[in-house]
């Protein structure tokens, strides 16, 4: 019979967790495979692991993993997916804003052929306009900047293939934008459109920075055009520069060499401060990413794993 493995990455998620397990074990109850699920502490500070662990001792099909300490979203789902062992793997958060019932129409389609079926939101229930705007935006630029096309308003609800998971495990880089390394695995893929529920319970662990730094690791991990622009600006702004210096200078050999145009210098002055800077920066971020490459250290470290059937 074919198994099938849902991995659920968690963070202080105590107060919905039981809500979402009652509803992926009504899931559960109408498929007609071997399912079970893997629920991933990624060093919560409530008693998210207490939870998990009652969810298994009452269920059989429940497996836990608790990481060391919290290690991040994208590599908390690095260790669920190491560790799942099954025909198919899904991917879904804990906070039901992704409906486990959806599960179903996910399996059809990969048993039509695809190895990779994702959920795409149309909306996004319980979310602000400017958030729903700068998602929007972010999948936008990536869809110019990158060459692997990340699909838009598409997060980490999805289902893959063993063929599609045993791919992206060879993926070992250490600052991972997961979105992206799904797509990248390529193989074939497709889409189903969903409406996006509110939280059940508790709130967002991402706050706008860490949006903004998230925005930032998934640009810099799958594409080099901000380096290429700022290549590009350099160049113009240096041809801008020789330009303007010969006006400087032939106005300086017609009309003579009036001393003014303080204000000028100070506006050329803090224009190419700024840019140097700006590219420096650019280059900081892919710098700073290559040095955690090579430090080449463990993506995460396991605390405890339980597996199924386990008490």
């Amino acid at each position: 019979m074919q198994t099938l493995t849902v991995v659920v990455p968690a963070y202080n998620e105590s107060e919905g967790l039981r809500e979402f397990h009652a509803r992926l074990a009504a899931v559960f109850d109408q498929l007609d495979l071997t399912a079970s699920v893997l629920y991933v502490d990624d060093g919560s500070r409530d008693d998210t692991w207490a939870v998990m662990e009652s969810l298994r001792a009452g269920d059989a099909r429940v497996a836990t993993l608790k990481l060391s300490r919290n290690f991040g979203k994208e590599l908390a789902l690095t260790a669920g997916l190491d560790h799942a062992d099954a025909d198919a793997v899904v991917v879904i958060d804990a906070d039901l804003q992704d409906p486990p019932e959806l599960i179903a129409q996910f399996i059809a389609r990969w048993r039509e052929g695809y190895d990779v079926v994702y959920g795409t939101r149309s909306t996004r229930a319980g979310e602000s306009r400017l958030k729903k705007a700068t998602a929007a935006a972010f999948y936008r630029v990536m869809e110019r900047l990158s060459a692997t096309p990340v699909p838009r308003d598409t997060g980490d609800f999805r289902l893959m293939s063993r063929r599609a998971l045993d791919a992206l495990k060879k993926l070992r880089e250490r600052q991972r934008f997961m979105k992206g390394l799904f797509t990248w695995v390529g193989y074939k893929q497709t889409a189903i459109v969903y409406e996006r529920d509110a939280r059940f319970a508790g709130s967002s662990k991402f706050n706008y920075w860490r949006l903004w730094n998230f925005a930032l690791e998934g640009i810099t991990s799958f594409s080099t055009a901000p380096l290429k622009i700022a290549t590009y600006v350099g160049v113009l702004t240096a041809l801008l520069s020789f330009v303007f210096g010969l006006f400087v200078f032939g106005k300086a050999l017609l009309f003579g060499d009036v001393v003014r145009g303080y204000p000028t210098l100070m506006i050329v002055v803090l224009f190419l401060g700024g840019v140097q800077l700006m590219a420096l920066g650019l280059i900081g971020e892919y710098l700073g990413r290559l040095y955690m490459e090579v430090k080449q250290r463990p993506l995460y470290l396991i605390d405890e794993h339980h597996g199924t059937g386990q008490r």
